[in-house]
């Protein structure tokens, strides 16, 4: 379709530059036969685009008709107008109803709360994080009161109903305060079953949390998020303006970047709806929400679990060590976000820092020294019972290695190599000989042993070979008085 400026353009090429058709058409990426149409023309006139006629048109005052009478769906009317003689697709029959019927957005009316009334409770999600070697979700919790609109925040690696409850209790110890109610959706966190007529069936976990911090719970009527909309605009201006751009290096570092972003931004800033500051009316709902009980509850959630052979009990794709001797043993296992608990019926036996990494083994240092000392025991006898029948005299050799306050241990292990070295023979001669030598340790049967394998065979008699002369040199008696003299001194 050419516009008046294009007309124009065309004119100027052809008129000032003395383009031709083809030319122009090549500037203008045009068709030249357009081009040449064009040139042709003194005047720009538009041209008037007929309508296409559709197969929908004999039908389009019967369906504004059926409209009127009834708000008929396009399958409906497809139906309907088939029986007629439509033989067209029904996308046409879409289209037309969507234009004389527009989609109307559903109104909702807008919900008013008492200071300290009421807090409403979400999830949200932002992507995958890393942890370690391993990819996790990352979620984040928001709480928002909904008359001051006072904000909490605090990211997770997971939703499962201890970070729950512990998002709970986190957001209540900030407040400093309880709210008398909170809206939550239908998750089984919540709600374990919600039937549209029926009364909801809450989670007896989260039901006597609630209770323990005295708070009610109100579930949003079932496909009604708009019920809790205060805590579902939190989550996007969580999005909007605390997580868009923001770099995430490690888990570690995003919770305290939400605190601060909190203290300083979204519970300082003048709110749009209620045009002042949520921290500034939460002065004012302070004297209406419920103090902190005395003892906080204890959010750990149990499951049983048995130890395997290997002594380590698996809890979310990792595995955790136990004593040694709980090896095989049926184990209560109590899950915090941030540790893993171990009991033997009443009697905790193990304590973890929780990995939020995959396949990893966690194992404390102490676990398998138990069985470390059993098998170093068995050996260390094995061993005992070799020495034993190096010699008939190998006990008592090791009872003065006692006697000695020795390390007997030590030495029978050294004189067992030892035997492997010189032979049972040998080792069973150097303990006789210690015996007379009064000489206990392996160092000594060491240097027996070495003594005798290097004996030089006894000298013969000297052949000389040259000055035999010397043979016939006839020496002095020596002088023994003077020996006499100094034993008078």
């Amino acid at each position: 379709m050419i516009d008046y400026e294009l007309f124009t353009r065309i004119k100027n090429y052809h008129e000032q530059k003395g383009l031709g058709a083809a030319q122009i058409a090549r500037e203008l990426n045009l068709d030249p036969r357009t081009v040449a149409r064009w040139l042709e023309t003194a005047r720009f006139h538009p041209r008037k685009s007929t309508p296409k006629s559709s197969k929908l048109d004999t039908f389009k005052d019967s369906i504004v008709r059926m409209l009127e009478a009834h708000p008929y769906t396009a399958v409906q009317i497809l139906n309907r107008i088939r029986e007629e003689g439509f033989d067209g697709a029904y996308t046409i029959v879409k289209d037309y109803v969507r234009k004389v019927r527009p989609r109307r957005s559903q109104a909702f009316l807008k919900l008013a709360f008492a200071p300290g009334e009421c807090a409403q409770v979400d999830w949200g999600f932002h992507g995958l994080i890393r942890v370690g070697e391993t990819l996790r979700r990352l979620y984040f919790f928001v709480m928002v009161l909904c008359y001051s609109r006072l904000m909490y925040l605090e990211f997770t690696l997971s939703q499962t109903m201890e970070h729950w409850l512990a998002c709970h209790q986190n957001a209540f110890s900030a407040f400093g305060f309880v709210p008398r109610r909170a809206m939550v959706d239908n998750l089984k966190s919540a709600v374990l079953k919600r039937i549209i007529g029926q009364a909801p069936v809450f989670n007896p976990v989260y039901l006597d949390f609630a209770s323990h911090y005295g708070f009610t719970v109100t579930p949003c009527a079932v496909g009604k998020g708009n019920e809790k909309g205060r805590v579902e605009a939190g989550v996007g201006y969580v999005k909007k303006n605390f997580l868009a751009g923001l770099d995430l290096p490690t888990f570690d570092a995003i919770n305290p970047a939400a605190r601060v972003w909190l203290d300083t931004i979204a519970n300082v800033r003048v709110h749009g709806e209620t045009k002042r500051k949520p921290i500034d009316m939460f002065e004012e709902e302070k004297a209406f929400l419920l103090p902190l009980p005395t003892n906080p509850y204890d959010i750990g959630v149990i499951t049983q679990a048995r130890a395997s052979s290997q002594f380590r009990v698996p809890v979310d794709a990792n595995h955790y060590s136990v004593p040694a001797e709980h090896a095989g043993a049926k184990l209560t296992v109590k899950s915090y976000p941030d540790r893993i608990c171990i009991y033997r019926e009443d009697k905790l036996i193990a304590r973890h820092s929780r990995s939020y990494e995959r396949n990893k083994d966690v194992e404390d240092p102490d676990h398998p020294k138990d069985l470390l000392a059993h098998r170093k025991k068995a050996r260390d006898q094995k061993v005992f019972m070799r020495f034993l029948s190096l010699s008939p005299r190998a006990r008592d050799y090791y009872r003065e290695l006692e006697n000695k306050r020795l390390n007997p241990t030590h030495h029978v292990h050294k004189i067992v190599a030892l035997s492997e070295i010189y032979g049972t023979e040998a080792i069973a001669r150097a303990m006789e000989d210690a015996f007379f030598f009064q000489a206990f340790s392996c160092e000594y049967i060491a240097n027996l042993c070495e003594q005798r394998s290097r004996q030089l065979p006894e000298p013969g008699a000297l052949h000389l070979t040259r000055r035999s002369d010397l043979l016939e040199i006839d020496i002095a008696q020596p002088d023994l008085s003077i020996y006499e003299n100094d034993k008078n001194i």
